[in-house]
């Protein structure tokens, strides 16, 4: 690592569901995934989709569970300080790579994000689960992603977007939600009123990093200025109190059937090489 997580960093995690750093990854990190993603924009997986093309030909592309097929994210995954710096921010004892995803936008892209939970998405349940959202490119505030602090710990069942039906392109319907059945209230119109919902949002360089709760409402921001592009690459890992679940309202991305092939089923910790473990506390 370039340097320690500090204790208030990990004090702000646990606080508002979020926390930026600094100055954590270095440059040798970030060309090694964008290396990797040019050869992921080349041959896309077949998870691959377009949530966005306008009128002028901008798009926003979206990409997940790469790293297997993918050298240079392999490498990031195994080798790089991104898992030491979730246990450490998680105060978890192991921690296990979940996936990636990437985000690119293309330059003057006016996209916004849907807001919305990462967890109640995924084919696992647990406080410990976090996202590292990493830059490869420049971002301003009003373009990065931007979060509602505290919201990881509010108890209600959102009826989340169906992410699943954003793409302009013929793609075959899969990983396809519905909340309605199980939520008590629509996902408010955050966008309105930012300020009401205390919204954050940071610059970033490349090596910085913004390390957000599995539960922290997310999205919004998103547009960019004519002369800027932005793509970033995130990776989710699992801390102590994961488990496998398998979600009536659907899940996006569904990984029931390659838990069900690795021998993992609900209530099972993750594992195997699919989901690795990759780090653990030192002992003392």
């Amino acid at each position: 690592m370039n340097r320690a997580v500090t204790a208030g960093e990990i004090a702000s995690y646990h606080r508002d569901g979020v926390v930026v750093l600094r100055d954590v990854f270095d440059a040798e990190w970030i060309e090694l995934l964008a290396a990797g993603l040019d050869a992921q924009i080349t041959s896309p997986t077949a998870r691959a989709r377009v949530w966005d093309r306008d009128g002028a030909g901008r798009t926003m592309f979206w990409d997940s569970q790469a790293w297997l097929g993918i050298e240079q994210y392999r490498r990031f995954v195994m080798q790089s300080p991104a898992a030491e710096i979730a246990g450490q921010i998680m105060r978890s004892a192991q921690v296990n790579f979940f996936f990636d995803a990437v985000f690119v936008r293309s330059p003057g892209s006016q996209f916004s994000t849907p807001w919305h939970q990462d967890e109640p998405y995924w084919s696992i349940t647990g406080y410990d689960s976090c996202t590292i959202w990493m830059p490869l490119d420049p971002v301003t505030s009003d373009s990065a992603l931007a979060f509602v602090p505290g919201s990881h710990v509010a108890s209600s069942a959102w009826n989340h977007y169906n992410f699943g039906k954003l793409n302009p392109d013929d793609h075959v319907d899969v990983d396809q939600v519905d909340f309605s059945p199980i939520a008590d209230q629509d996902v408010p119109d955050i966008d309105a009123d930012p300020a009401a919902f205390g919204v954050l949002s940071w610059a970033m360089e490349p090596g910085d990093c913004v390390v957000f709760n599995g539960r922290t409402m997310h999205g919004g921001s998103g547009k960019l200025r004519p002369d800027a592009e932005l793509r970033v690459f995130t990776s989710k890992w699992l801390g102590d109190d994961v488990r496998v679940i398998f979600r009536e309202c659907g899940m996006d991305p569904d990984h029931t059937a390659v838990m069900r092939a690795h021998g993992l089923g609900p209530g099972d910790r993750p594992g195997t090489e699919l989901y690795p473990l990759v780090w653990e506390r030192a002992r003392t």
